[in-house]
């Protein structure tokens, strides 16, 4: 019984998703004519998630490890646990950014709208397709605009998740543009809604993230992308220990 509660509660999430973003559609729409006015979807975004999210009882909360200068551009780096994770990182980000994120969640009404304005999709089992994203992550960064890619590339298929090894794209990306590294663990948006919630549904609850300070690459090569890449895996995962 608890099980089906649960699963009731994930369609009725999905529900409220859905709704919210066909109520903001007009808006948004007009919006997506004209790309000198992306920055506005993000903010209809965060404003979706945030209402349809308490909606259904699930509320985000972060906590920085120091000051951001959200002047500046990043290439932010979350663990990924959950689909709550998309919306727990965007509605405690206070700049322009974009999500890269692989090419089948196209397939979902909602978030395909995103896909084909301020996101950018990827598969991952294509060399040339990656590389196309990472080009076009290149130009989001030098105009202004903050990239937020999962360095794990999937959520784990283990549960409770363990965090996988990092892939090198977004460190090699964040040296070859000087930007800094923005850290972010996600520390229990899976114990609301793991994954799709498909198999254990989901609950009414809290979901934390704890902001990292970010980290300078301007002084760094690409010889040290990998050093860069284990040096924000290890404080990911120090923070998950303590969680």
């Amino acid at each position: 019984m608890k099980l089906i509660i649960k699963r009731i509660h994930t369609q009725f999430y999905k529900t409220s998703v859905t709704f919210f973003f066909i109520l903001c559609f007009p808006i948004l729409y007009l919006l997506s004519k004209r790309p000198k006015l992306y920055k506005y979807i993000n903010k209809f975004r965060q404003i979706i998630a945030l209402i349809s999210s308490a909606c259904s009882g699930i509320f985000y909360r972060a906590t920085y490890e120091a000051p951001i200068d959200w002047n500046k551009t990043y290439v932010i780096c979350p663990n990924h646990t959950s689909n709550l994770d998309v919306l727990a990182i965007s509605t405690n980000l206070h700049n322009n950014h974009c999500f890269m994120a692989k090419e089948e969640l196209k397939a979902y009404f909602v978030l395909n709208f995103f896909f084909k304005t301020i996101d950018i999709t990827v598969n991952r089992e294509s060399k040339i397709s990656s590389f196309r994203a990472f080009k076009v992550a290149a130009e989001r960064l030098k105009n202004g605009v903050s990239v937020v890619i999962f360095p794990e590339g999937t959520i784990p298929d283990t549960y409770p998740p363990a965090l996988h090894q990092f892939k090198n794209g977004p460190f090699r990306l964040a040296i070859e543009m000087k930007v800094p590294i923005i850290p972010i663990t996600s520390l229990d948006t899976w114990k609301v809604l793991w994954d799709t919630g498909k198999e254990f549904g989901s609950r009414p609850g809290i979901c934390d993230i704890f902001v990292h300070k970010p980290i300078e690459t301007a002084h760094l090569t690409l010889d040290d992308a990998d050093a860069l890449r284990d040096e924000v895996y290890d404080i990911i995962k120090q923070k998950l220990l303590q969680a």
